[in-house]
């Protein structure tokens, strides 16, 4: 976060009539706090620690292969091996890991599933083209939920 949007902060702050504030952008939490003199003071400013990378292994997605469609090519499905939140970008302002029609390889992130503050990277355990994301973005999710549907290759 740059001193600019410090600035537009402390603004919206004066524009509302806020007297404190809390974000969290970029990796930074930031607590913004009005005095009695009426100035603000940055009051936390310090990088966040982001349980993205785990000490364990991945934890390895459920998938299922399906009968082959009416074209005669078959279709898997790559399911949720948890209950938690599904994301599909490491950070919000960050691209998908993968969008539909990208072909995928063994090992490859295919998403996020966030379950009791931990990030638990689900990887792809076949080589394939994802034909359907089943789930939007931060949304909750079930275990053995289907996530995407993939033509293995």
């Amino acid at each position: 976060m740059n001193l600019k949007e410090i600035k537009e902060i402390i603004n919206l702050m004066n524009e509302h009539g806020l007297a404190e504030v809390e974000l969290e952008t970029d990796g930074t939490k930031i607590k913004l706090k009005k005095t009695s003199s009426g100035v603000t003071q940055v009051v936390q400013a310090a990088p966040l620690v982001h349980p993205t990378i785990i000490a364990q292994p991945p934890v390895k997605a459920q998938e299922s292969v399906a009968a082959e469609t009416s074209s005669g090519k078959k279709q898997g499905e790559i399911k949720s091996p948890m209950v938690g939140t599904f994301y599909r970008a490491p950070s919000p302002e960050a691209a998908p890991y993968v969008d539909v029609g990208q072909v995928v390889e063994i090992g490859q992130v295919l998403c996020i599933v966030e379950a009791m503050k931990l990030m638990n990277e689900i990887k792809s355990e076949v080589r394939g083209k994802i034909l359907e994301v089943k789930v939007e973005n931060a949304q909750p999710i079930e275990f053995g939920q289907t996530l995407f549907v993939i033509e293995p290759m």
